[in-house]
């Protein structure tokens, strides 16, 4: 750590999903952790197995606060930024929330870190590539969002802009900035109330409910394990190799949908039922959907040493072993 900084790494959004285990990681790594969360999407429970940890320390606020934002980034060494809109659902039915939390915070984040010239990690998604059907989806590859009238696409492009953005700080300021496009990461700690689709299906197997698959079904989607997606997000966040780049981060085992629910009852010993919903019942007139997400993970291979390959399965059951 640097010896003028209180910190070694700040996290953005770390009382989410991935962020919170990003923080265990970074702890066990033997790191000292700031977080900034408004706890909007987050949970303080996430953040259980960090908060007795004296080199953890937590601040409720926003990403969109500047003066906050400056504040903490100067106490820390390296920046790792995962704070923003989460779930298809929140995205279509709040997109200007989605915009502003998107591209404003990681203008925030990029203004402070550019000050002392601080390491930044940004998260970004496989949501850029949109509806491009160049399969598996290349780092350097075309993107091909739909129509600015389709809110779906709001949070594509946001993203795209903070990919533009951080690459613009590299190039005419010097920061050293490297984005991770991650994939559909799942695991412990999901919360299906977003739109997130596995712990949805997991949620009503258990239950006995009839799991409800939107759309046909036959879209297909990589699942990663967690804990794989964080060390590779810090293996390539490390690499000096990896600054100025964008990486893909995922699986590439590629799964229907469909498919998937069948897993889920199958690994969970449920006799629910599947009910197939169209995606006009289920969401707004405007919603679009990719019929395929599938990485590259050359780049993410060379920079990382390895890439997430956990089996659906053990997913599933991992997940189904802290719930009950």
């Amino acid at each position: 750590m640097n010896a003028s900084r209180e910190y070694d790494c700040l996290v953005t959004g770390g009382a989410g999903f991935i962020g919170s285990h990003l923080c265990e990681l970074l702890l066990k790594r033997g790191e000292s952790v700031l977080v900034l969360d408004d706890l909007s999407t987050g949970n303080l429970s996430n953040l259980d197995c960090c908060s007795g940890n004296d080199a953890f320390r937590l601040v409720i606020g926003s990403v969109l606060d500047e003066v906050l934002t400056r504040g903490l980034v100067n106490q820390c060494s390296r920046v790792f930024h995962l704070a923003a809109a989460v779930g298809v659902e929140n995205i279509i039915r709040q997109p200007v929330e989605t915009i502003e939390t998107n591209v404003k915070g990681t203008e925030n984040i990029l203004l402070a870190a550019e000050v002392d010239n601080i390491p930044v990690f940004i998260a970004s998604t496989s949501e850029v590539y949109g509806k491009s059907e160049s399969i598996p989806f290349r780092e350097d590859g075309d993107i091909v969002l739909g129509a600015t009238s389709r809110s779906r696409w709001s949070y594509a492009c946001s993203k795209a802009i903070d990919e533009f953005l951080a690459l613009a700080y590299h190039k005419d300021k010097g920061l050293p900035v490297t984005i991770g496009r991650l994939f559909n990461t799942v695991g412990p700690r999901q919360s299906g109330r977003y739109g997130m689709v596995l712990p949805r299906f997991i949620a009503q197997a258990l239950a006995g409910e009839p799991i409800t698959v939107y759309g046909d079904g036959v879209q297909t989607r990589c699942f990663s394990l967690v804990n794989e997606v964080v060390s590779a997000i810090v293996a390539i966040a490390m690499n000096p190799d990896a600054t100025g780049r964008v990486v893909n981060i995922g699986s590439t085992r590629e799964l229907s949908i469909m498919e998937l629910a069948r897993k889920v009852i199958r690994v969970s010993g449920s006799s629910s039922s599947i009910q197939v919903i169209p995606y006009e019942e289920a969401y707004p007139d405007d919603f679009e959907d990719m019929r395929r997400r599938a990485p590259d993970v050359t780049l993410l291979r060379q920079l990382a040493g390895s890439v997430p390959e956990a089996e659906i399965e053990d997913i599933i059951r991992k997940i189904i072993d802290t719930i009950q």
